[in-house]
């Protein structure tokens, strides 16, 4: 097996996208530097410099790196639809390639080598003062997703997982998202696929090192790469695959407890509450702040109470959400009602009830977008509600547990582990059971 190079998607349906070439960038036009603008032309790209003199125009530009040579896209827009987004300057290297998107909007393609994008992946991701065999377990884990996404993509029309699926009966909506359907590109460069947000101020020479202290190895189980799932923090118990996507096992992404010690699945409503307003003895539910300023990266840092959280909503405020987000009316809401739960308490199934619509919901990255004007954390929660003296509900408090969809590695948890002297394969098969680690080039 050879290391692959991988089309990054950075900027995706933009109406123009503003760029400077740090050092040379060849064309078929020559070599340009400096600051020019990208719009689209027709079917086309045109390339403008700082005076609006057109430089180059085709179908699609692509723009090769002479050495040492690096870009920078101004408004980058990261976090999209997340509590964190937000737009900044963003410098890559690698190749660039300029692509009509449809609509009269362009698209930009960062074209790079899978060892060099793990490098600021993992420098994205977490801090690179994180304990270095985390570091190392997170290149591991990243690598085996992102080949064995890339395999995926490789099967024939019609047995290729798309972007959503949609399932519709009468009284429910069952969604769920896998990779985006990039069809200009491999993967985006947010946390939709793997946040990728350049070589500005975020590369650490630490995560480097993990990278190519784990070049080539994967995560392997029966003889194919690992689709190794991970999130922020699982609350305690990581989650089954198929309360997040579709249902399927899949033998490596199981629950597993966040601890040496074992705790039940969560099986009834009752276990839901008693675990939620818990605080388990778990790696992922650290106390030591200095440690969690070394695993997170500022942009985490500052996001806080992710273990145990609560989102509070006056009734109106939960109504308007909802006709927001869900695109319906229910009028006077009622209840919001759990039906499934996976095992680590998250939400698969909602049951929510108005005066004029009661929908099924699910599954939980949905039920998070719903509930949300951004994202709920997860979708492990409890749902108390005051009531007036006529028995409809004044306020609606949800008290919940993690952060993200809890299947796979636990990014918190898995650091901390390697605080406490866990080396990255014991931690990669904690989370990961069954699965081995090979090297494949």
């Amino acid at each position: 097996m050879e290391e692959p190079r991988i089309k990054v998607g950075i900027c995706d349906r933009y109406l123009e996208i503003k760029v400077r070439f740090n050092g040379a960038y060849r064309s078929n036009g020559g070599l340009l530097t400096g600051e020019f603008t990208a719009r689209p032309e027709g079917k086309g790209v045109v390339l403008s410099d700082a005076f609006g003199r057109e430089a180059l125009q085709a179908p699609e530009i692509r723009l090769t790196a002479e050495r040492g040579a690096t870009f920078s896209l101004s408004e980058v827009t990261i976090g999209v639809r997340f509590h964190w987004e937000r737009r900044e300057e963003q410098t890559f290297a690698g190749d660039l390639r300029f692509l009509p998107a449809g609509e009269g909007t362009i698209t930009a393609v960062n074209e790079i080598s899978v060892e060099d994008y793990l490098v600021s992946v993992v420098s994205s991701e977490m801090n690179g003062e994180a304990p270095f065999t985390f570091l190392k377990a997170h290149a591991i884990a990243s690598r085996s997703w992102l080949v064995a996404m890339l395999r995926r993509g490789e099967k024939p029309r019609g047995k290729v997982d798309g972007p959503e699926t949609t399932l519709r009966r009468e009284g429910a909506i069952i969604r769920w998202y896998d990779r985006e359907d990039h069809s200009l590109f491999d993967v985006c460069a947010d946390d939709h696929c793997q946040r990728y947000q350049g070589i500005t101020g975020k590369v650490s020479g630490r995560a480097a090192e993990a990278v190519r202290e784990t070049r080539g190895v994967f995560l392997i189980r029966d003889g194919e790469i690992c689709d190794a799932r991970y999130h922020k923090v699982c609350g305690g118990l990581t989650e089954d695959y198929a309360t997040c996507w579709e249902e399927k096992t899949v033998p490596y992404l199981t629950h597993v407890s966040d601890s040496a010690r074992p705790h039940p699945p969560i099986r009834t409503e009752g276990d839901a509450e008693r675990w939620i307003l818990s605080c388990p003895a778990v790696y992922c539910d650290t106390k030591d702040h200095e440690l969690l300023k070394r695993i997170l990266p500022a942009l985490d840092r500052e996001t806080a109470d992710y273990f145990r959280w609560q989102a509070s909503y006056a009734r109106e405020e939960l109504e308007e959400i909802l006709r927001t987000k869900a695109g319906i009316d229910f009028g006077v809401l009622r209840g919001l009602v759990p039906l499934e739960r996976g095992p680590s308490g998250r939400i698969r199934l909602l049951k929510i009830e108005g005066s004029k619509n009661t929908v099924v919901v699910g599954k939980e990255l949905e039920i998070r977008r719903w509930l949300s004007p951004s994202h709920l954390y997860s979708s492990a929660f409890i749902v108390s509600a005051n009531c007036s003296p006529s028995g409809v509900p004044s306020r609606f408090t949800l008290y919940g547990a993690g952060w993200g969809h809890g299947v796979g590695l636990c990014q918190i948890g898995a650091a901390v582990m390697a605080a406490k002297g866990f080396g990255e394969e014991e931690i990669l098969r904690h989370y990961f059971r069954g699965a081995a680690l090979v090297k494949r080039y």
